[in-house]
């Protein structure tokens, strides 16, 4: 066994984005080397409806899955492959962009808004894939719960148990681990690739650090077991996958590999041509 050690601990910075949602951004360009496959990360947590209700209207994206988690709250969400629906307490939006996709999403006022949105890369084969989306519904997420917490599996597997979903492209495991107080939870994780948590509620003691506290994000060393320990309890997401190791040209919501795909893709959307017809 070798116990994965903390590498660097992040934390968020207050801001503003879409229509004038305000949140926590912890992961952003700055972090991308480190941080690879994983793009940006926003999190949310607001018990005041004006801090989230004007949303992100129509947007593009080409390149990446976008990853929404909602654990308390309601989003309307429509794009142009026709899908709309609600994101509930509980649920996950997996949208694959690929090749192109507008979608826009729009907050419901409620007692509390709480989960994050996370951006996965594409390897350059797959940049311009055919864009999908996965509705994660809470019935699909599979609970696992023990002695020590209760694991909610968003995507990939936990003690032999799959989640909603594994990714079609590039397999990422989503986990909603509440530790329980007093608790030691431990996790066996493929040695080389690159884990990260994001500290939701509580504090937790991770590998053989001291306790990180909420709105923190924590990227690990590689090895092959993960530790955490809470004494009051405390919920975080866990998520790992294989870097990528290839380089990154980003403007705005389109992430490519070179400043030519990314200037071309701008030229779409100006004449009108970024949707593909498949």
């Amino acid at each position: 066994m070798k116990l994965r050690t903390v590498r660097e601990t992040v934390t968020g910075r207050a801001s503003v984005d879409g229509a004038g949602v305000h949140l926590n951004r912890v992961l952003s360009r700055r972090n991308t080397e480190k941080f690879d496959p994983f793009l940006l990360l926003d999190a949310f947590d607001s018990v005041n409806p004006e801090d989230y209700i004007k949303g992100f209207p129509m947007h593009p994206h080409r390149g990446i899955e976008t990853v929404t988690y909602l654990i308390e709250g309601e989003i309307e969400h429509q794009d142009s492959l026709g899908n709309k629906g609600v994101i509930t307490s509980g649920a996950c939006q997996w949208m694959t962009a690929g090749s192109g996709i507008l979608h826009q999403e729009m907050p419901q006022p409620s007692p509390r808004m709480l989960g994050l949105q996370l951006w996965v890369n594409l390897a350059a084969k797959n940049k311009m894939t055919e864009p999908a989306y996965r509705d994660i519904t809470p019935d699909l997420v599979t609970k696992v719960e023990d002695e020590t917490a209760a694991v909610a599996i968003v995507a990939g597997e936990y003690k032999g148990k799959r989640g909603g979903m594994r990714g079609e492209h590039l397999p990422v495991t989503f986990l909603d681990v509440t530790v329980k107080p007093g608790q030691t939870w431990t996790l066996s994780t493929p040695a080389d690739e690159n884990l990260f948590v994001y500290i939701m509620q509580g504090e937790c003691s991770l590998g053989d650090s001291t306790p990180s506290a909420a709105k923190q994000a924590v990227l690990f060393n590689y090895g092959d077991t993960v530790k955490a320990y809470s004494e009051k309890g405390a919920r975080f997401i866990l998520v790992h996958g294989a870097p990528l190791n290839e380089p990154i040209a980003w403007g705005g919501p389109i992430v490519m590999n070179t400043e030519e795909e990314l200037k071309l893709a701008f030229d779409e959307l100006d004449r009108g041509t970024f949707i593909k017809n498949r």
